[in-house]
């Protein structure tokens, strides 16, 4: 595997094309089916999530934390996204023109004209859901969130 400067731009393609070679050179890519890469980024998440589990609310930029337990959280973030990346390259899915029509879709579903959330000014999305009872019927409710 080559080695990375940290001046050199880090894209979604040069982690793939990285993930792609630790996984070559070690005759990983047998193991790496999907359903095995995404159970595995189902590991990693929650242990990104047992960093926060009894933290209680953690305000952003992570006031008070040790600095051994923001390298901890980059780790696993870390894991997380390379996993994610790999499983993207595996199913053939190029996951940043996916991230951006995904955020198109959003920008379409929730625009910027929909009510403001009046204590902080962000965008209160709300969705009309029907919901298939168990005797047939439909029921339609607004969801908001």
């Amino acid at each position: 595997m080559t080695g990375f400067s940290e001046a050199e731009s880090v894209t979604l393609d040069l982690l793939k094309t990285m993930m792609a070679e630790f996984a070559r050179e070690r005759n990983w890519d047998q193991f790496h089916s999907p359903r095995n890469l995404l159970l595995a980024l189902v590991g990693e998440v929650g242990e990104l999530s047992e960093i926060f589990q009894w933290k209680g609310e953690v305000p952003k930029g992570l006031p008070g934390w040790e600095e051994e337990e923001k390298q901890h959280l980059g780790e696993e973030l870390s894991d997380v996204l390379l996993y994610l990346v790999r499983l993207s390259d595996i199913c053939g899915v190029d996951l940043g023109k996916a991230a951006l029509r995904k955020v198109e879709l959003n920008a379409i579903k929730y625009p910027v004209s929909q009510k403001q959330n009046q204590t902080n000014g962000t965008s209160s999305p709300n969705t009309t859901t029907t919901i298939n009872t168990s005797n047939g019927n439909n029921h339609t409710e607004e969801i908001t969130g």
